[in-house]
């Protein structure tokens, strides 16, 4: 799913930088040299620049609406991954831990001696 949607996401950047390099601009742009050309001049002056502005509000939707569905669709995996990670973890850390039969029980522990009073500095 999440390679769909990326390839999709990929295809729609593309469409979208192609339609924003057509369109219209103070210096005119590509749309005057390519765009009579391409489209044997149906799409030139006002009706090209409202076809090509709704289109690009259009892909800019689809594009962003893209961008959240792939967000989603990577948290989730995200999340199962770690969880899974987390049980290899715990199931190494249960193998891994000392069994009480491994640890001898009657090992001497040495008592800790504190002092009430602080040693002395050496001036």
């Amino acid at each position: 799913m999440f390679s769909i949607l990326l390839v999709l996401l990929i295809i729609v950047a593309v469409f979208m930088t192609g339609i924003i390099l057509l369109q219209k601009s103070e210096g005119s742009g590509m749309s005057g040299s390519s765009a009579a050309s391409m489209f044997g001049g149906a799409l030139t002056g006002a009706a090209a620049g409202n076809f090509l502005t709704k289109l690009t509000t259009w892909l800019a939707i689809i594009f962003f609406v893209l961008c959240a569905a792939l967000a989603v669709v990577s948290s989730k995996t995200a999340n199962n991954a770690q969880s899974e990670l987390r049980t290899e973890l715990a199931a190494d850390e249960l193998a891994n831990e000392p069994t009480p039969e491994s640890t001898p029980i009657d090992t001497p522990v040495e008592p800790v001696t504190t002092t009430d009073t602080p040693a002395k500095a050496q001036n």
